[in-house]
């Protein structure tokens, strides 16, 4: 028998606000396209701001949130990692494989092209590929944080002693794992409550002006404070500040990505539109957009007097979006799968657990297959 439709617009959006049929929900996955689309034109911005207030002004405001807002929603679908052996498997094929085969990606690439004297290095990170080895620091320190009473109070206090540390050293570029830390814990302690908080009409209004003081501040911020800042990758006295700037830095710019961030979620619509279905597949684009990017800046495309003016700058962001866009669809997808999300069933004993749950699931006898129990897969 057929449900019943939603006849109000109230419960027509509430419909479609519902997880889809794979349990992906819409609002997640707008939210990691949307994002993924700011780190494409903020990178394709760096080359152009030079010159430009107003480009450089968008460009602060873009990377004062657009990876806090992708590290907090990493937080939050990691919050069940507890050292299950499905989800060290995952680790390893989603995380770990994905790095060290974009790593040597990125490595030769910058070798072949740019720099014939670059190291080959595993342990330290190049460009984009940073956010991978801090997620797998970050997700195996999970059950942690998980057992703290106040984990985002730790976590803010590393966070400001590693800009007091310039010499933490690169391997596994620790010093930007520590200093995005806090956005990562803070998504392990959200709840789904707290992300309605924000999704309501009176704090997507109060998101405008917030954005607009958020302009203001980064026309001053342009020509007063270096953006290094928004990289996280450094300590203080290497930004050449004193050691005291880099806590009262933490704080302050936590408190501003935070906030900025909360009004980004604000505007993230909840129902599925034409690009909510990309959001699975942002990793990928993440990825490969870089290649592009550097390319771009190694072979002077940016250097063109038509990319400098207005209309140049407008069409190279149309040009980014669109490109990473692309990079996010189902075919790309499918041919990376076997680098980021290959089958390491062979690597693996078998999981007891699992393996009961198939059997518990198993039809009894009598059952058709439509009877059978669904097992939830884990996160």
């Amino acid at each position: 028998m057929n449900a019943p439709q939603p006849h109000s617009s109230q419960q027509r959006s509430r419909a479609r606000s519902l997880p889809a049929g794979d349990g992906r929900d819409s609002f997640f996955d707008n939210a990691k396209y949307l994002a993924i689309a700011l780190v494409a034109m903020g990178h394709v911005w760096e080359p152009l701001r030079d010159g430009n207030r107003p480009m450089g002004v968008l460009y602060m405001v873009v990377y004062a949130f657009h990876m806090p807002a992708f590290i907090v929603i990493s937080g939050y679908f990691s919050r069940s990692f507890a050292f299950k052996p499905h989800q060290i498997k995952r680790l390893v094929s989603g995380v770990v494989v994905p790095y060290l085969f974009f790593e040597l990606a990125y490595s030769m690439f910058r070798k072949w092209l740019h720099e014939p004297g670059a190291p080959i290095s595993l342990l330290d990170p190049w460009y984009l590929t940073w956010f991978l080895a801090a997620l797998f620091v970050w997700r195996l320190t999970t059950p942690i944080w998980r057992s703290l009473r106040h984990p985002l109070v730790l976590a803010l206090a590393i966070a400001m002693l590693a800009t007091v540390s310039p010499r933490i050293g690169n391997d596994l570029d620790m010093q930007r794992a520590l200093q995005f830390l806090p956005y990562f814990v803070l998504g392990l302690c959200l709840k789904p409550e707290h992300f309605k908080l924000v999704r309501t009409w009176r704090t997507r209004l109060l998101a405008v002006p917030v954005f607009a003081l958020a302009l203001v501040v980064g026309w001053w911020a342009k020509g007063n404070m270096t953006t290094a800042w928004f990289y996280h990758r450094d300590a203080a006295e290497e930004l050449g500040g004193d050691w005291w700037i880099g806590p009262l830095m933490t704080l302050g710019m936590f408190g501003c990505s935070v906030l900025l961030t909360a009004c980004f979620f604000a505007w993230v619509p909840g129902r599925r539109l034409w690009f909510t279905s990309l959001g699975a597949g942002t990793i990928s684009g993440y990825l490969l957009h870089g290649f592009l990017i550097k390319s771009g800046i190694w072979f002077g495309w940016f250097d063109h007097g038509w990319a400098q003016g207005p209309l140049g700058a407008l069409l190279c962001t149309v040009l980014a979006v669109t490109v990473v866009t692309l990079l996010c669809t189902k075919p790309v997808r499918t041919l990376l799968k076997p680098v980021l999300e290959p089958n390491l069933d062979r690597f693996f004993r078998e999981d007891q657990a699992a393996l009961n749950a198939r059997k518990t699931s198993a039809p009894a006898e009598g059952q058709g297959a439509g009877e059978r129990s669904k097992v939830p897969a884990g996160v």
